[in-house]
């Protein structure tokens, strides 16, 4: 059992520590907004924050995450007011909409870092996450758009 802190709280995870924090989030702590995709870390639909950094909930181990702050989807804006979450509905980015939440907390971690990233930098940082739908155009177009407009972060 691990006590973690997600989107500020304190929650506690049954299981061993070998456990995905993904299955954690979803099952456990019933935030399903972060979403199964590939399972091997590969497609990012399921991108949350470790300590502010991106990682993939389904090949991140609970153990490895203890007494790291973690943010999911839900806690990047609980009103859904944040910059990027804006931007996505302006640009109209979502088809089927399943890797969107991972899309958004990758782009978020980008503008953490960077405030005003060029074309290129954000393509570059958001080839690591896939989608099916082909919206790559609408994404890169929202995250220039959450970067104008808002801090992003």
């Amino acid at each position: 059992m691990a006590t973690l802190k997600v989107n500020g709280k304190s929650v506690r995870s049954e299981g061993p520590d070998s456990t995905a924090l993904l299955w954690v989030l979803r099952e456990q702590i019933g935030l399903t907004g972060t979403k199964f995709g590939c399972g091997i870390g590969v497609c990012g639909a399921c991108t949350v924050h470790v300590d502010g950094q991106p990682a993939r909930a389904c090949v991140t181990p609970v153990g490895e995450v203890r007494g790291k702050a973690i943010t999911t989807i839900e806690g990047l804006a609980p009103r859904g007011d944040h910059p990027l979450q804006k931007a996505w509905i302006a640009e109209q980015v979502p088809q089927c909409g399943y890797c969107q939440s991972g899309q958004i907390m990758q782009a978020a971690a980008l503008l953490r870092q960077v405030k005003a990233p060029t074309r290129e930098q954000i393509v570059e940082h958001m080839d690591r996450n896939l989608c099916r739908c082909g919206t790559y155009s609408r994404i890169v177009r929202a995250v220039e758009r959450a970067a104008k407009d808002g801090d992003g972060a």
